[in-house]
């Protein structure tokens, strides 16, 4: 039996499209009342599991899912052991650094050395600030990192921006944008080793179908 990580929140709808199309059907997870954890696809030869984005890729390295579905940011910030398998090219949204609108830096080079930057996304913000040789003191927030640069706790966020409304209502303006992130099929390396063809067949059509869609495009 195929066991499917899924996101809860922004993802799942897609995420329940993707699979429904190639053949699993998990659209029970969608209904209203349900607060089941794990479900059974409608046919019966799988199953989800219903986990926050963050968890997606630590179920799959584990083993518990074979094949999961989460944003490109929590991979490149959790940096966990999974197959990255396809490219859905949904939820995008993108890193970015961003400051209050008043502050005077309009580029990342512009902030002072030793400053203080607000993140959820402590792994991606490191790396980056590394890159440029630009010294930072990293505070880690869990909440609204918007709350940084307004208090003063933090020249800067490095957060994920969709539309951007957030950061414009709270005064806050984006001066880089550090990757562009969409959701991904990602699968365990050791589970695909050993597969007898139905994990790769669903990736398969899973594949086949993103292309059709990027061609409708």
């Amino acid at each position: 039996m195929i066991t499917v990580a899924l996101a809860k929140g922004a993802l799942l709808k897609d995420s329940v499209t993707r699979f429904a199309k190639a053949g699993l059907d998990f659209s029970t997870v969608l209904e209203a009342g349900n607060r089941q954890l794990m479900v059974p696809s409608v046919c019966g030869r799988a199953r989800a599991l219903l986990v926050r984005n963050g968890d997606v890729p630590v179920y799959v390295a584990f083993g518990q899912a074979q094949l999961g579905v989460v944003g490109y940011d929590v991979l490149k910030e959790h940096q966990m052991p999974v197959a990255h398998l396809v490219d859905l090219s949904f939820g995008g949204c993108h890193m970015a650094v961003a400051v209050k609108a008043n502050s005077g830096y309009a580029r990342v080079t512009d902030l002072p050395p030793h400053c203080r930057i607000a993140s959820k996304f402590t792994h991606c913000a490191r790396s980056f600030f590394n890159e440029l040789d630009l010294p930072v003191e990293l505070v880690h927030l869990t909440g609204s990192v918007e709350l940084g640069p307004i208090t003063g706790m933090a020249e800067a966020i490095v957060d994920l921006v969709a539309t951007g409304r957030t950061l414009r209502d709270n005064g806050l303006v984006e001066i880089h944008e550090l990757f562009h992130s969409t959701a991904r099929l990602v699968g365990n390396p050791l589970a695909l080793r050993l597969d007898r063809g139905e994990i790769h067949s669903m990736v398969e059509a899973i594949r086949k179908q993103n292309q059709l869609i990027s061609l409708k495009g």
